[in-house]
């Protein structure tokens, strides 16, 4: 009897596609269970996630495990055949989860501010979230990948915010740039574990509208 896997999902969510580009990449089969955060959250991911109520959540075997980057690194140890998300030298390990986290508080919790606030009214995060994200490139320099060669956790972390680019530039009213992320995405783009699950940049920005009108900041 193999092992039962569930995913807590919301299609959008860059969080979820992390999630599941890993499992791709590991080649685990598993049930996905689409939320609806937006009205009301199912029983079983306020009784799996009682903590943050949030997506996603991995159940394997019944037992819960929540926030993104602890499910990446949990799919990269118990699925040990496939090849591993996180370098295995102790100093680049700690180097992938730097980075990691860094697309969570200086991408993300950066960008949120931008694209859920009124408009003109984040001026210091848009240059904040401008020159994190030259940081991310200095860091990626002239590698395919951010680990090097190969595909990795840093990777799997920022792959699933690149379409939102467009859209933080919509909402905020400025210009990011980012010439090698750009080349860097579009070769992210070329794995069937990335393509197969990347949001659409339309849909992207129609949520985005749609969130903003229930905050009442449009």
């Amino acid at each position: 009897m193999g092992d039962e896997v569930v995913l807590l999902d919301f299609g959008l969510s860059m969080f979820c596609i992390r999630v599941k580009i890993a499992l791709a990449e590991k080649g685990v089969k598993y049930e996905m269970k689409e939320e609806d955060l937006v009205n009301t959250k199912s029983p079983l991911l306020l009784q799996s996630n009682p903590v943050h109520k949030k997506v996603p959540v991995l159940l394997h075997n019944g037992k819960p495990i929540s926030e993104s980057l602890i499910i990446l690194e949990y799919i990269d140890e118990f699925w040990k055949d496939k090849a591993p998300l996180l370098p295995i030298d102790p100093y680049h390990r700690s180097q992938a989860r730097f980075w990691a986290d860094f697309v969570d508080n200086k991408v993300h919790e950066v960008a949120k501010k931008i694209w859920t606030g009124k408009v003109d009214e984040h001026e210091a995060e848009k240059k904040e979230l401008i020159e994190n994200l030259k940081q991310l490139e200095e860091a990626l320099g002239d590698k395919p990948y951010f680990g090097g060669e190969t595909f990795g956790f840093v990777d799997i972390a920022l792959i699933p915010f690149y379409k939102w680019f467009s859209t933080y530039e919509k909402v905020g009213k400025f210009k990011l740039d980012y010439p090698k992320l750009v080349v860097w995405a579009n070769r992210c783009f070329e794995r069937e574990s990335v393509s197969q699950f990347i949001s659409d940049e339309k849909d992207v920005y129609d949520f985005v509208l749609s969130h903003r009108k229930r905050l009442g900041v449009d």
